[in-house]
């Protein structure tokens, strides 16, 4: 199916606060109070939320601080002497000072405040009413989203629903924060259309809603819920896609197994998105960062298809017909072959694989996430059935768990190798308490690694108002 890039002016709406962390202005920015007239306004605004899904905090670097590293399928790759500053995250040894943390913590933040402005501000636009309804439910997914990334990162944050006169407030807890998610999930799902056009591919629908809805009851262990959630996906006609390389190509982008994906199409407004160039092979394609670890290899049981076509490795020839060799003696020899773009199709007019979409939820996930719901319910044989769908996709036979306990620990695995370095892995071994145990090693201590630290900068700024996380 053809990318469609969804036009947009990356601009920032200014509003008055003192917190560092909040203030989006900018050279060339426009003021809110002259904005927002026209039809036209409310969709550039929207848009622009659309953007900052592949802007480098959500693509690149900070995202991978935070969500990649830290866990034990992914490390920091390129070589020895290169950003060395990364191995803090995989050793937990970062501090409440750290950039990255920061990096990571403020644009959050950044699009949180594009989804308010347009919350607030298109409702009072003299507009097409269907339309007008469904820009303001698109921003309340995304804003969901940007929260659910806040809330596993940070623990508990400040809740700003919409444009606010008082920034300086104080953290949320965990619980209300998850309660304001779900508020602009369900929300946005009664409004969302389940598909658009091919000239919108890529914006917010109702499938996605609910698929991420789904996995935030997973996250607050609200099986039933989540379970409902994800049936409601499965029963939408969503698919597998049969062929896990295709999958990942930019010929499988928006396909059968497409729920939530950022469109990174390469333009000369925008530029495309880094997040396949930091990870591309050393010298070669990319940077070489962000590489599997010894660990993630192990973790693949013999004769899943997925383990090739997740490690690119030195000296091998892609089903694409690329030899892969790296530019760099001092680099290692892997790489994320799911960020891989083949050299035929690589747009020059941006970086290396700048057309590579994000996959931020697929109906992989959906259906384990159905499992693992299942599964706690008591319900074993849905649990097994859309276990052993996503374990038939990768050549391999069905489970031999039959056991609750059993059958839990084979979903997370599941979850491990179908997911690998799609950020899932460090939040899932938190989630399920296990981090403790398979972390251990690595330097994470129980009771304050679970979360990262309130940057410093922002806890200064708001005058104490903002605590910062237990252990830092």
């Amino acid at each position: 199916m053809r990318k469609i890039l969804i036009s947009a002016v990356l601009f920032s709406l200014v509003f008055s606060c003192k917190d560092d962390y909040l203030d989006t202005e900018r050279v060339g920015a426009t003021d809110a109070s002259s904005f927002f007239k026209t039809e036209a306004d409310a969709m550039q605004a929207t848009n622009a939320i659309y953007v900052a899904l592949r802007s480098w905090e959500n693509s690149a670097f900070p995202a991978q601080y935070v969500f990649g590293v830290p866990a034990d399928d992914v490390e920091k790759g390129s070589n020895p002497g290169d950003a060395s500053f990364i191995n803090a995250y995989d050793q937990f040894t970062y501090t409440a000072s750290d950039s990255g943390v920061e990096g990571y913590w403020i644009g959050q933040w950044q699009f949180v405040n594009r989804c308010n402005q347009v919350i607030t501000n298109v409702p009072t636009i003299d507009m097409d009413a269907t339309l007008k309804n469904r820009l303001v439910a698109e921003a309340k997914m995304l804003r969901a989203y940007f929260y659910f990334n806040l809330v596993r990162i940070y623990g508990g944050v400040p809740i700003f629903d919409g444009v606010q006169t008082n920034y300086n407030i104080p953290r949320n807890s965990v619980d209300e924060v998850y309660n304001f998610i779900i508020s602009d999930l369900t929300s946005a799902a009664a409004v969302l259309p389940q598909s658009y056009p091919a000239s919108d591919l890529g914006r917010m629908t109702k499938g996605g809603a609910l698929g991420l809805l789904s996995k935030v009851y997973l996250y607050k262990k609200d099986w039933q819920k989540a379970y409902d959630a994800s049936n409601q996906v499965i029963a939408m006609g969503y698919n597998l896609d049969p062929n896990f390389n295709h999958l990942f190509r930019p010929a499988g982008e928006f396909g059968s197994e497409s729920v939530i994906e950022v469109n990174c199409q390469c333009s000369t407004e925008f530029g495309g998105s880094q997040y396949a160039e930091v990870q591309g092979v050393r010298n070669q394609f990319g940077w070489g960062f962000f590489t599997p670890t010894a660990a993630l290899e192990s973790a693949f049981e013999t004769g899943d298809i997925r383990k090739e076509l997740t490690i690119l490795r030195n000296g091998e020839t892609t089903p694409e017909g690329d030899l892969i060799q790296k530019g760099d003696p001092q680099a290692g020899n892997v790489w994320n072959q799911k960020v891989y773009v083949p050299k035929s199709l690589n747009n020059n007019a941006c970086g290396y694989g700048s057309i590579q979409n994000i996959r931020i939820l697929r109906f992989a996930e959906v259906l384990l996430i159905n499992a693992e719901a299942a599964n706690e319910l008591g319900n074993t044989t849905a649990a097994i059935t859309n276990l052993n769908k996503v374990r038939t996709r990768a050549q391999l036979a069905g489970t031999t768990a039959t056991t609750q306990s059993a059958l839990r620990a084979a979903i997370w695995r599941e979850r491990r190798v179908e997911l690998a370095m799609e950020g899932d892995r460090f939040v899932d071994l938190v989630r399920t308490g296990q981090a403790a145990t398979v972390l251990a090693s690595y330097g994470f201590k129980a009771g304050k690694n679970e979360v990262f630290p309130i940057p410093l900068n922002s806890i200064n700024q708001s005058s104490g108002i903002l605590t910062q996380n237990p252990g830092y």
